[in-house]
């Protein structure tokens, strides 16, 4: 299985059976994010650095204005792609098998965890998966220790309170919090 092919699958919602192709592939993809990951947290880089790191990680181009505070993990990172101006603090996790988008000037806390994927409720199917994409809009803020679950969209300008765990859309403009995330307040220009 190709990486583009992989990228189709992925993007087509069908379900991930467990010892499957997919499955096999998500196996290869985790070894070489671990590799480059253990690249990234281990050692000093420049932002210059730090960035071709990034694009071999993600295996697509990172613009130059995006920043990251190491250290950083990813179980997969062949299927996120960062706009401009994006910022990624210290510690955080993405479990990006399903797709994660993050729009231009998006800040990303220390300690956030976007996980695309979940097990199959069912003991007997355990290891198979389902999962869905994480999008996140532009100018958004994701404080520290949120976690967003798949299938999530957070709406441009909303903000994502730290602790929070996101497991609905959040809309444009709106502040969420807690556990489940609900409604604080809407954003007034």
């Amino acid at each position: 299985m190709t990486l583009q092919e992989f990228r189709d699958y992925m993007s087509s919602g069908r379900p991930v059976e467990g010892n499957g192709e997919v499955h096999q592939m998500f196996h290869i993809l985790s070894q070489e994010a671990l590799r480059i990951t253990a690249e990234i947290n281990g050692s000093y880089h420049t932002p210059e650095q730090l960035r071709a790191l990034l694009e071999r990680l993600f295996g697509r181009p990172v613009p130059e204005s995006v920043g990251m505070f190491p250290p950083f993990h990813t179980d997969c990172g062949k299927n996120t792609v960062l706009g401009e101006r994006v910022f990624i603090n210290m510690g955080c996790k993405f479990q990006d098998q399903g797709g994660i988008t993050i729009d231009e000037g998006a800040l990303i806390g220390h300690n956030v965890v976007l996980a695309t994927i979940n097990h199959d409720l069912r003991p007997s199917k355990r290891q198979g998966m389902t999962y869905a994409p994480i999008h996140i809009g532009k100018n958004v803020w994701i404080g520290a220790n949120a976690t967003v679950l798949s299938g999530v969209t957070i709406g441009d300008g909303a903000v994502v309170a730290a602790g929070a765990v996101v497991t609905k859309d959040v809309a444009p403009n709106t502040i969420v919090g807690g556990v489940p995330a609900k409604v604080i307040k809407r954003i007034e220009e």
